[in-house]
């Protein structure tokens, strides 16, 4: 019924060069929006998605997820529809920013022993080496992986610039055991096992689900939690915020102070005021 709409929809997407992740999630949002409301999308409102959007909150939807639904929507409206989208009738919504889940040293090494699937063990190690995104390890290829400059280069990352990451010692160690274990892969370094393509990351998160399982570690740590662990961590030991951001990829600084709030201040040196010497003269 709304293919049509759909198409256009994606067309609008590709003649903007938008990553097809982001097309198709557009897609599934305004898919569910226009069946939900079951009207003639030309006779739509910014009033409609207002309406759309509270009735989802009261049925519990996260302020993220409806801010998702609130980016498709208004992509839509302005690109297929070329309908004047309200920001005072539609306004995102306030996100709750939450301190990100971060794994001590001991208990990166639990999980890594306890991932029995190697290939799994080695896209684990080198999300945590290397701060790399569960989007950017399942893309990288053979020839990303410098040995001689001990870097990784990343290509298809999130905000669409190339970077280089650090490649740890322990970390080649263990893509060098994986790569001859698993038949000398040449291209895609990490690919599915039935297709030969590019993993899903829902298969990186079920792995993860399993691997946090079996150490015994909180059930919250995501693929995710090894980036936010290798930033804070750094951050522990002294490295700049400026050559963090480099690492993680981050456009704005802000994103990476984050991890200043996270981290151990003892490692960092930093001590209360309230346990300052006390002077003589109060003794």
């Amino acid at each position: 019924m709304y293919n049509n709409y759909l198409l256009q929809l994606e067309e609008a997407g590709k003649i903007r060069n938008l990553k097809q992740r982001t097309i198709d999630g557009y897609k599934s949002y305004v898919s569910y929006f226009l069946r939900y409301m079951n009207k003639n999308p030309e006779e739509l409102t910014c009033q409609d998605v207002r309406k759309f959007l509270l009735l989802k909150k009261e049925e519990g939807l996260k302020a993220t997820t409806l801010n998702l639904y609130n980016s498709a929507i208004r992509f839509f409206f302005r690109n297929v529809l070329h309908i004047l989208w309200d920001d005072i009738t539609v306004p995102r919504m306030m996100i709750e920013h939450k301190l990100p889940v971060v794994l001590s040293a001991a208990e990166i090494d639990r999980l890594l022993n306890a991932t029995k699937d190697l290939k799994y063990r080695a896209m684990f190690a080198t999300m945590y080496s290397s701060g790399m995104r569960v989007s950017e390890v399942i893309h990288l290829h053979y020839d990303d992986i410098s040995r001689t400059n001990m870097q990784i280069h990343i290509r298809d990352t999130k905000n669409r610039m190339d970077r280089y990451t650090i490649l740890s010692e322990r970390n080649l160690e263990i893509l060098t055991e994986y790569w001859f274990c698993k038949g000398k892969p040449r291209e895609i370094l990490f690919p599915n096992k039935f297709t030969g393509q590019y993993l899903s990351i829902r298969a990186v998160e079920q792995a993860m689900r399993r691997a946090v399982t079996n150490a015994g570690l909180p059930g919250k740590a995501t693929p995710h939690c090894l980036r936010h662990s290798f930033a804070t961590h750094l951050m522990e030991q002294g490295v700049e915020q400026r050559n963090i951001q480099a690492l993680l990829g981050h456009r704005d600084p802000k994103s990476t102070e984050v991890y200043l709030h996270v981290s151990n201040k003892t490692l960092m040196g930093v001590r209360s005021p309230f346990d300052r010497e006390v002077s003589a003269s109060h003794e």
